[in-house]
This record gives structure tokens, C-alpha cells and sequence, in this order.
């Protein structure tokens, strides 16, 4: 049973503490990553890319995530596992119920995430009334790629901020347990994580988020072709899969990472 609970998470972002979190998709990099002291595992639907090697994550299953989630509780000790919702799993509120129940019952996930604003918010209180802890994702959706046009950086403009903000504080309300922002400037993050009571994880979104996600093929080097440049190889003199994991972590919770260069103004 993992020893790293949402009031873990909560504790830490009173305390100004950062924490980490990895994306895991089997159990010997998921008792890697958390024998290295990273708070969070999470299933990503990135598995599609990194794993599955699919253009995007769009056409992952259901079936896919409960198996993946399921090898990495096997694994896990400490840290929380959470879990993707993969795309068109939660257009409905039946639908997302459905879906939680499997990744948590099958899967063996102690929260699941999903993407979106003010669409999910139905969906997440939903979740939260029925015992689902949640984790909502703002700012680039991979899920929405071809409707936001590609992989592109979301909020520079004052009314998509000022909805994001807004979004933000809805999920917040509406019972979400966590928040990711990807690919957001850095200000923004800065913005939304001092409004928010819940505690922000960021991805491309710069160090003032209580903690950090990155896809754990990035942070190895080891992802085809070209990486987010918000990302680092951390693998690159470590010596070791294990020594360049503890090094991310250290970072994340040193503040040493993300860097001015991983960010966006």
C-alpha cells in the first residue's frame, strides 16, 4: 500500500515543498521509480507514443491502460499511482464513472486523471461524490491535439489565461484532488498554483508548481526522434537508469528543476 496519500501531497505544497512524479508503464521501472523517492507514478496514456510508438495518444484503450496501471501497482510501495482516462473513456459522466471503476478496481489506481476544463466539471464531481480522487490536466490536452492544431504552447493570450484560471478554480471546486498544467508560461503556472488550495504538478510550465511530471522515456533520452524541449537527459552522466532517476527527483525537490531553458514566458 502506498505510504504517499493526497494529504501527503497536500502537507508538502503547505510546507513549500516540492514533489516528483514519473510516468510509468511497467513494474521494474515503476519499483525503480519509486525506490528513487518519487511521490507520484503516473500511467500515462504517453504510452501509445513512447511504448506503443502511435502518433499520438488518441488511439490508446481502456483495455491497454487497466493492464499498464495494473503492472505498475504490482511494483508500487510508496508512491501514488495514478492513472489516464484515455480518450472519449469520460464524454459522460456514466462513461467516466465506468471507466474509473475499472482502472481503480482493475487496474489498481488510487486516482485517475482526465483533460479539460469547464466540460469536465460534471464528470469530476461525479467522480469525487462516488470516492474518486481525480487529477484534472489544463493547458496543452494531447488528447485534443488535432482540435487545438498541434503541439502548442496554451494561455498566451489573456482570455484563454483568464479561462484557464478560471477552469482552474471550477475543478478545484468541484472536487478535483490535483492539477497538472502543461505547457503553460511560466507565470501563469505561477498564477494558478498560488490560487489554487490543491496542489498544481507541472509539465513545461516552469518551477513555481509544487511538483513536477515528465515522461519518464524523455528524462532517460531514449524517446524516438525529437524531445520536448521542456524535458532533460538526465540518463546523460548519471551512469546508471536508477542514479539518473534519483537525480531527477533530487532536482525537482532541490528546485534546481526545471531550469529557465525548460520553461515558457
Amino acid at each position: 500500500m502506498s505510504s504517499i496519500t493526497l494529504s501527503t501531497l497536500q502537507q508538502m505544497k503547505q510546507r513549500g515543498e516540492k514533489f516528483a512524479v514519473l510516468t510509468a508503464y511497467d513494474a521494474s521501472f515503476a519499483q525503480i521509480i519509486d525506490e528513487a523517492g518519487v511521490e507520484v507514478l503516473l500511467v500515462g496514456d504517453s504510452l501509445g507514443m513512447v511504448v506503443q510508438g502511435k502518433e499520438s495518444t488518441i488511439p490508446v484503450s481502456m483495455d491497454e491502460m487497466v493492464y499498464h496501471t495494473s503492472l505498475v501497482a504490482r511494483a508500487a510501495r510508496r508512491a501514488l499511482v495514478v492513472a489516464d482516462m484515455p480518450f472519449m473513456s469520460y464524454a459522460t459522466v456514466e462513461q467516466a464513472l465506468a471507466s474509473a471503476a475499472r482502472l481503480m478496481k482493475e487496474g489498481g489506481a488510487q486516482m485517475v486523471k482526465l483533460e479539460g476544463g469547464a466540460l469536465r466539471l460534471e464528470a469530476v464531481r461525479r467522480l469525487a461524490e462516488n470516492g474518486v480522487p481525480v487529477c484534472a490536466h489544463l493547458g496543452l490536452l494531447p488528447q485534443s491535439v488535432h482540435k487545438l492544431g498541434g503541439y502548442r504552447i496554451q494561455g498566451r493570450e489573456q482570455s484563454v489565461a483568464e479561462q484557464m484560471v478560471t477552469d482552474a478554480l471550477a475543478l478545484e471546486q468541484a472536487g478535483a484532488d490535483l492539477l497538472v498544467l502543461e505547457c503553460v508560461p511560466r507565470a501563469l503556472a505561477r498564477q494558478i498554483t498560488e490560487a489554487l488550495a490543491i496542489p498544481v504538478i507541472g509539465i513545461g510550465a516552469g518551477a513555481d508548481t509544487d511538483g513536477q511530471v515528465l515522461v519518464l522515456y524523455d528524462m532517460l533520452g531514449i524517446t524516438p526522434g525529437k524531445r520536448p524541449s521542456f524535458s532533460h537527459d538526465f540518463l546523460l552522466g548519471a551512469g546508471s537508469v536508477r542514479g539518473a532517476i534519483e537525480a531527477y527527483a533530487e532536482q525537482v525537490k532541490a528546485g534546481s528543476f526545471p531550469g529557465v531553458q525548460h520553461g515558457f514566458d
